[in-house]
C-alpha cells in the first residue's frame, strides 16, 4: 500500500458543521466529507481491492465509494488531518490477511488420562451399589 498515492486520490469536501455551536456553526464550513473512490483506485492493486471491497463492505456505497465525515474540531484543518488518519487506519486493516487456523491435535496422553479418569470414576460409582445376592 503507497500511502502518498491513496491520499493523492481522496476528495475532500469542507461542510457546515451541525448541532450545537453558534455562529461559528452558522457561518464557518469545518466539517470535513472524505470520498474514496475504490473502483477508479491506482495505488491498490486488484487483490486489495477486493480484500477491502470485502471487508468494508457495510461501510461502502453502492457504487464502492466510501465516505467518511469529521466534525469533532472547529479548525477545517485538523478536521482533515483527523479524517485522513482515521481514513488510513481503516485501509491498513482492512489489508491485513488474517493467518490461517491449524487444528489442533489432541495428545495421545491426554486422552488415555481422560479415559483412565473416566474408568475410575466409573468403578467408583459402581461399588456404591448393593451387592446382588
Amino acid at each position: 500500500m503507497e500511502t502518498e498515492k491513496i491520499i493523492a486520490e481522496l476528495n475532500f469536501k469542507a461542510v457546515r458543521s451541525s448541532g450545537p455551536g453558534g455562529q461559528n456553526v452558522n457561518k464557518v464550513s469545518s466539517k470535513v466529507v472524505l470520498t474514496f473512490d475504490l473502483n477508479t483506485s491506482q495505488a491498490l492493486n486488484e487483490e486489495e481491492k477486493v480484500l477491502i471491497a470485502t471487508k468494508l463492505a457495510t461501510k461502502l456505497t453502492s457504487e464502492n465509494l466510501l465516505i467518511l465525515n469529521c466534525d469533532e474540531d472547529r479548525s477545517q484543518l485538523k478536521n482533515k488531518t483527523i479524517v485522513t488518519k482515521r481514513f488510513l487506519d481503516l485501509i491498513e486493516k482492512a489489508l491485513i490477511v488474517p493467518k490461517k487456523r491449524k487444528a489442533t491435535k489432541i495428545p495421545k496422553a491426554v486422552v488415555e488420562k481422560r479415559l483412565k479418569d473416566k474408568s475410575v470414576v466409573s468403578e467408583i460409582k459402581e461399588n456404591r451399589k448393593k451387592p446382588e445376592i
